[in-house]
């Protein structure tokens, strides 16, 4: 049975920058060798993880890039920006107004502290609900 796992910030540092949570959670798939999604909402934000997690710890490596290129298949975490078509993997974190389509295993969803997100979040969970994901709530 897939699994839905929603992340729902609270902690200061991640009500600053909700993409460190982001960052967390691929070192966190990275260490137990799953192959990662990340589905940017737009390009910018894409660029602005791409380049966080290059930066945000200075003991962790974590081989990432953009989609797109040749290489993808070999890269741990993949930044997939809208409108780039890539291969499913078993994890997949979901930053998206949207359930992602395609096969994963578990997708990750990181809510941001604003009401308008935790809306959106709620209609998810209701789409994961209805495809028969297992759902789990964290508050970060």
């Amino acid at each position: 049975m897939p699994r839905a796992d929603f992340y729902l910030i609270d902690k200061p540092r991640f009500r600053e920058q909700p993409l460190l949570l982001v960052c967390e959670l691929a070192k966190k798939a990275l260490a137990a060798r799953q192959p990662t999604l990340i589905l940017a909402r737009d390009h910018e934000q894409a660029h602005e993880l791409d380049e966080l997690l290059w930066a945000f710890d200075d003991d962790a490596m974590i081989p990432h890039q953009l989609a797109g290129d040749d290489d993808d298949d070999e890269t741990a975490v993949l930044i997939v920006p809208p409108g780039v078509d890539t291969a499913d993997r078993p994890l997949l974190i979901n930053l998206r107004d949207a359930c992602p389509g395609g096969r994963y295993q578990r997708v990750l969803e990181v809510v941001a502290a604003d009401p308008a997100a935790r809306d959106g979040s709620r209609a998810r969970w209701r789409e994961y609900q209805r495809l028969g994901f297992e759902l789990h709530k964290n508050d970060m």
